[in-house]
């Protein structure tokens, strides 16, 4: 099973938007904040490398020199999740023997930016959480609604309450 950087998002912040997803059960394309999301992406930076797709599992907002990897997000609402993402990409190159001395978290409408570095702790943390999303996509039916503040801005809020 190949394992996607939404994928990691999602595990942090709802399994059943994970299973949904995972499902291709998608409505992103659908949401204002994705939308609003793309257009800040696709503003910012301008002059770097951005969307670098790797084997059709990972897609790196933006990366320097191939050792330097960007995650650009709107809003600080759900940063574990942004943070375990940008974690999960450094994991990914390495598993491909790219060398990333670093990855930060970009957020543009904030003016603010935050470095990471990927430890042997994070590594583990990861085989851990790649193992428990795959027993979430294997389940044969959703995960329960979690009914939580940030249920009203997900893509999947009609899906999940109406």
């Amino acid at each position: 099973m190949k394992i996607t950087g939404n994928m990691v998002n999602y595990y942090f912040v709802c399994a059943r938007k994970l299973w949904l997803f995972s499902h291709q059960i998608q409505f992103e394309n659908e949401n204002e904040n994705v939308r609003l999301g793309k257009i800040l992406d696709e503003k910012s930076y301008g002059r770097n490398e951005k969307h670098v797709m790797l084997d059709n599992v990972v897609n790196l907002d933006m990366i320097e020199n191939w050792s330097v990897i960007h995650e650009i997000k709107k809003t600080r609402a759900i940063e574990p999740a942004a943070e375990w993402q940008l974690k999960y990409y450094m994991y990914y190159l390495e598993q491909k023997e790219i060398q990333v001395t670093k990855g930060i978290l970009d957020y543009p409408k904030l003016k603010q930016r935050f470095e990471y570095h990927l430890t042997e702790k994070d590594r583990k943390k990861l085989q851990s959480y790649m193992e428990n999303i795959k027993e979430i996509v294997r389940r044969k039916t959703a995960p329960k609604v979690i009914s939580q503040s940030i249920c009203k801005s997900c893509a999947y809020y009609e899906y999940c309450y109406v």
